[in-house]
């Protein structure tokens, strides 16, 4: 076989024959078999699928290590490797006879370098899995025959493939791929980090937003202010106007470059500390823009402390409107991600906006939440204060994406 041959995956079968005048049944196979003439040799190559190859790539940006695990010959194995990206310079292939003959402890130190196992049995398999859990790594087995089955219990996410897998393994798996495509996992990784972005992004929301409430109190008692809201104003805001967004951006898109981020940690909390240092600037910026509505209806144009507290009362729930733009993305500008593109976000801000102004405008339900009528002017000034928390925000962004842009950054 040529070079050119020899680094493609393909298997070969030797064609021979042998011309006999009769067949008797008492002849066995080997004596058909015997004295054959050799007629030639016939390539067999099994591309992988084009999905594969893409998904690999997705692989490797997202911080994830693949590695090729299978009873081929060790050179088919490479090959297939090499094709798909996986083998690369610095790589290393090992055959199950020469995985054997290594230590736990040299198995432990080469096995991130190691892309290829081939000729391997069921306890090789086992042994992979638990020397890359010892370097403390998540893991996960995919596999379909009964040999696969203790490697796939044993990581700590078992994929089985649904079409040839056998029932053993389907068994002990955490997952079923219905059409035993690789690419399935990786979507499926793509979806689970988009629900988890989303998980955080409800309770990055929810809390920044409580987080400006209870400033807005304690700010107001702590200066001496009169009360700038009734208790029935803060139960509004937590029931109605905060639960829609919440829930909208619950089912938020997902961030198309969220395979390029590195994996977190396995022991990182959904709510970290640069998250909650996150959460009390902005929610100090929402009660900031409350109490200024506040001072300004007060004590600059003298409206009284009922039309003060309808203003502040406005615009502690439509600043958290804007900043459920602010929550989709930590780093990317809403006018970059779209706000066309979380259409039940826009959807849920609206209704939630037209209960709020039924609370400020509807006669029966100012006797409610004892709010009064605001003037146009009025109207004008609590959208804009409004909005500071979405322009405060994106000016933010702006300003860290140019820090990060520079070289040496």
């Amino acid at each position: 076989m040529n070079d050119a041959l020899a680094n493609k995956a393909m298997r070969v079968l030797a064609v021979a024959y042998r011309e006999l005048d009769s067949v008797s049944k008492d002849m066995d196979a080997a004596e058909v078999e015997s004295d054959l003439v050799f007629a030639g040799l016939v390539a067999m190559m099994d591309p992988p699928r084009e999905e594969v190859k893409a998904a690999m790539k997705e692989c490797e940006s997202s911080g994830i290590k693949a590695v090729m695990i299978t009873g081929d010959h060790k050179n088919t194995a490479v090959a297939i490797a090499r094709e798909l990206g996986l083998f690369k310079a610095g790589s290393l292939a090992l055959s199950g006879e020469e995985l054997a003959a290594l230590s736990e402890d040299e198995l432990y130190k080469i096995v991130e370098k190691v892309a290829v196992y081939a000729r391997v049995s069921p306890e090789h398999k086992l042994r992979v899995v638990r020397a890359f859990k010892k370097h403390g790594d998540i893991v996960a087995m995919t596999g379909d025959g009964v040999n696969d089955a203790p490697a796939i219990r044993e990581a700590d996410i078992g994929i089985a493939m649904g079409i040839t897998g056998t029932d053993v393994t389907k068994e002990v798996s955490d997952m079923i791929i219905t059409d035993d495509n690789f690419a399935s996992i990786v979507s499926a990784v793509e979806e689970g980090r988009g629900i988890y972005d989303n998980i955080r992004k409800f309770v990055h929301y929810l809390l920044s937003c409580n987080a400006g409430e209870i400033l807005v109190m304690f700010t107001a008692s702590l200066i001496g202010f009169p009360v700038p809201l009734l208790p029935i104003h803060i139960l509004w805001v937590n029931l109605v106007t905060d639960g829609l967004p919440a829930l909208a951006l619950g089912v938020d898109p997902v961030d198309p470059n969220i395979m390029k981020r590195p994996p977190r940690k396995p022991n990182e909390s959904v709510v970290t500390k640069p998250m909650v240092f996150s959460m009390l600037i902005q929610g100090s910026f929402i009660a900031f823009c409350s109490l200024l509505a506040f001072v300004l209806v007060l004590f600059v144009e003298n409206e009284g402390i009922g039309r003060a507290r309808t203003a502040t009362f406005i615009v502690l729930a439509c600043s958290q409107l804007f900043h459920s733009f602010n929550c989709r993305s930590a780093t990317e500008s809403i006018f970059k991600l779209g706000l066309w593109t979380n259409k039940k976000l826009i959807a849920a801000c609206g209704i939630s906006f037209l209960l709020q102004i039924s609370a400020v405008c509807v006669p029966f339900m100012q006797k409610v939440f004892k709010t009064e009528p605001l003037g146009l002017f009025n109207w004008i000034m609590v959208i804009m204060i409004s909005s500071l928390p979405l322009w405060a925000m994106e000016a933010w962004k702006a300003a860290r994406r140019v820090a990060y842009s520079k070289p040496g950054v």
